[in-house]
């Protein structure tokens, strides 16, 4: 029990107690034996207590009154002592899955209310199972003692019983089989009427304010012939299980016939007729995953509606009018359509035909599924009119065609639609025009990078050698005549013989 101060819980707030079991010989004795040596004496006597304030034959809700009746009756002075050993006693009580306490905040009175909901111990098979539960009453009594209590439990079978349940075979009969029910007349009163003066809890509301589905809007609409029906027919009262499949109807928006159609599939529940939550959820999982496409596609269609009406065209035609091309906006050619259409028809093209019928003439054969969900992810996201999204295929195109290594991913598509949308390309003429100084970026960038490759040397390195030409006879000089031939001849001696009298001078 969670309280942060003592003022919050004293023996004047009201409380009330609430159960749906009864106290069966079983139950008190695992009550006295288990139960009691774990929490102390005083914890279960408190137990007790909030046990009798509902008749033994019945269930569901106490009168409210003031706790200052808990209080005396367990002999607790009412003073911040015992208050604090009250709040540890239901502590004891909770910690152990035997108590859960709720507080209600009372507007009129500004104050809080308690509730004690009152939890039925655990069978003796359910509790040796969990072991959380098993090793505390081991710390408590000793290992020896959890097993005679555990042996105590249980009655051994006979010897001959033990051999012969290998040929164990069920001969019980079936409900259908002794009763039959009428079934052509649905008796809604009843349902309501039992609804309306049922003692146990019924399902809340959903977080959105709306009613949750519960059990009679499954089994009207569940087919009587199904082979789950008798587990859907266990769910009456097992409400634990009707918050899981009201959860998943919430978590993936489903409707009363969409969990009849789930719980109806092989698998959905197991042998013995539990729910098995992770298959379910799987399978709204994919259900929910399919109506987003669908909504997502009829969307889409709506907005294409929409928008040809908001352009003016409320005719019965499903055609657009055909836009004409200027001259001056005129793109060229690429290489995949010279031999198909002249370059009026491909701009006549580019300006009217949708995107999906641009992308198939560029292509022999199917256009790739990858290619086409980029341009309709372009097309419903970024909402670039039908003869921008041809220009960008055009430009993709044509940039694939002439350098060969460039790649059309999701990525660099979505980048260049980004900018577009950035520069407000919304029209023919506007798309035009950014393609061609995009081109001329990259030429202007390409010639740059080769220019300084060739000037500049790496940084950290000496200074290239710089280049020297050497001359090269291209074949352009005349032929020498013998008069120019004699004449050079006569130059050379001449040299010569003023290079042997100087050497002769030279002492």
């Amino acid at each position: 029990m969670h309280i942060q101060h003592l003022h919050h819980f004293t023996e004047h707030h009201r409380y009330c107690v609430s159960r749906e079991f009864g106290l069966s010989p079983v139950d008190e004795r695992m009550l006295n034996s288990i139960y009691q040596p774990m929490v102390g004496a005083f914890a279960i006597g408190l137990y007790r207590l909030l046990f009798s304030h509902v008749p033994a034959e019945s269930i569901g809700y106490s009168a409210a009154e003031p706790q200052r009746r808990l209080f005396l009756t367990l002999g607790v002075e009412p003073n911040e002592k015992g208050r604090r050993m009250m709040i540890e006693q239901a502590s004891r009580l909770e910690a152990v899955g035997l108590l859960q306490t709720s507080r209600i905040f009372v507007p009129e009175s500004e104050d809080y209310m308690y509730e004690y909901e009152l939890l039925q111990p655990l069978s003796p098979n359910d509790f040796f199972s969990t072991q959380h539960l098993t090793l505390l009453l081991r710390d408590k009594v000793g290992k020896f003692a959890v097993l005679s209590l555990r042996e105590q439990f249980w009655s051994r079978e006979p010897e001959e019983w033990s051999r012969g349940a290998v040929g164990k075979e069920n001969i019980s009969r079936p409900f259908y089989d002794i009763f039959e029910l009428n079934t052509h007349v649905i008796d809604y009163e009843l349902e309501q009427a039992l609804t309306e003066v049922a003692s146990v809890r019924q399902p809340q509301k959903s977080t959105e304010g709306k009613p949750a589905i519960g059990y009679s809007d499954l089994i009207l609409r569940f087919p009587r012939e199904s082979v789950n029906r008798a587990h859907v027919e266990k769910l009456r009262f097992d409400f634990e299980q009707m918050g899981v499949i009201n959860y998943v109807a919430h978590k993936y928006k489903l409707g009363a016939q969409d969990l009849c159609r789930l719980l109806d599939e092989d698998g959905a529940f197991s042998e013995e007729g539990e729910l098995m939550l992770d298959v379910i959820q799987h399978r709204a999982s994919q259900q929910f995953r399919q109506g987003m496409k669908r909504k997502e596609q009829r969307e889409v269609a709506a907005a294409k509606v929409v928008a040809l009406r908001a352009s003016g065209q409320e005719d019965e035609e499903a055609f657009p009018q055909e836009h004409h091309v200027e001259m001056e906006y005129y793109v060229e050619v690429p290489p995949q359509f010279l031999s198909k259409c002249d370059i009026h028809q491909y701009n006549m093209m580019l300006r009217n035909e949708p995107y999906t019928r641009m992308l198939e003439n560029f292509f022999p054969g199917a256009v790739p599924g990858g290619l086409m969900d980029i341009f309709q992810s372009i097309d419903s996201n970024y909402k670039l009119p039908e003869e921008v999204i041809n220009i960008l295929i055009h430009y993709l195109m044509t940039m694939v065609a002439s350098e060969g290594e460039q790649r059309i991913n999701r990525n660099f598509v979505e980048a260049i639609a980004s900018n577009m949308l950035v520069k407000q390309v919304n029209t023919y003429e506007k798309a035009v025009r950014y393609i061609r100084d995009q081109s001329k970026v990259k030429g202007k960038g390409s010639a740059g990078s080769s220019a300084r490759q060739r000037t500049y040397a790496k940084s950290g390195a000496r200074p290239a050698k710089p280049e020297i030409q050497m001359a090269v006879d291209d074949g352009q000089a005349g032929a020498v005549s013998e008069e120019e031939f004699a004449e050079m001849m006569k130059m050379a001696a001449s040299i010569k013989a003023s290079k042997k009298k100087g050497a002769a001078d030279t002492p």
